[in-house]
């Protein structure tokens, strides 16, 4: 992980214009995230946290402030080298999985031989090789969330942005999730910021938090998380696991 910032955002401001009226989404956001980190971006419903990772991806363009990702020895290019998850797993439901993972190879062009086999390669990463020529209906909402994931690695990015990607599951599917994540980054080691809405979830993920106000959406803090590895769920009944979710309450004055 190197001790340079990947990613740096420096006072990112967000403007929407609805008829005359102006709406400031996101207000002075600072941030910086070293390569291969895995960042959760924490706040309340509706402030912000996804209209930062759509700038990050090029989506929405910032009205204020910098954004930079990557460097002049290595040029960052979106399109190329960003994977993104959803909260809904948005699988074509008329292809097989496999055909699903594959589609971003496809769109940019890459040699299928050498995509399939990496498609292969991550559906067995993901825990779902046997369902490889199934089709999206016949999977559970986890798995689809897993083939998901392996559709945003297939053309090797090197930012993954993940939009409460789990947001739509079960409890304890939730839980599952959150295991495999973090599995699934130790053996990928992609840079991948977590948005999430869920306290003790953005704590348990990250290597680093970043906290955001109600809208318009601020930077109230972000620091890093330092709790015992490999990470269990036993780790949430850890004091210092209780300290860093009543640091993050307290930010957002629900304490």
């Amino acid at each position: 992980m190197s001790a340079d910032p990947f990613i740096r955002l420096d006072s990112v401001r967000k403007v929407f214009r609805v008829g005359g009226a102006e709406f400031v989404a996101v207000q002075d956001v600072t941030l910086d995230v070293r390569e291969g980190e895995l960042v959760s971006i924490v706040g309340p419903s509706g402030c912000g946290k996804s209209t930062v990772l759509s700038i990050l991806a090029e989506l929405y363009t910032a009205d204020g402030g910098t954004v930079r990702i990557g460097n002049d020895a290595a040029p960052f290019t979106p399109g190329r080298d960003i994977g993104m998850v959803f909260q809904k797993a948005l699988l074509l439901k008329w292809r097989t999985i496999i055909d699903n993972v594959l589609l971003p190879a496809e769109i940019l062009g890459l040699p299928m031989r050498e995509s399939r086999e990496r498609a292969g390669h991550l559906l067995e990463m993901v825990g779902i090789t046997k369902f490889a020529d199934a089709y999206p209906q016949q999977l559970s909402g986890g798995m689809q969330q897993r083939a998901s994931i392996a559709r945003a690695l297939v053309h090797d990015p090197r930012l993954i942005l993940m939009d409460e990607p789990f947001g739509a599951l079960d409890a304890l599917t939730r839980e599952r999730m959150n295991l495999e994540l973090l599995r699934i980054w130790k053996e990928s080691r992609k840079t991948i910021l977590f948005v999430t809405h869920g306290i003790q979830e953005a704590v348990f993920l990250g290597s680093q938090v970043a906290v955001m106000t109600p809208s318009p959406a601020r930077m109230a803090a972000h620091f890093d998380i330092e709790l015992p590895e490999p990470r269990t769920l036993d780790v949430k009944t850890t004091d210092s696991f209780g300290e860093y979710t009543r640091q993050i309450y307290h930010l957002l004055g629900m304490d």
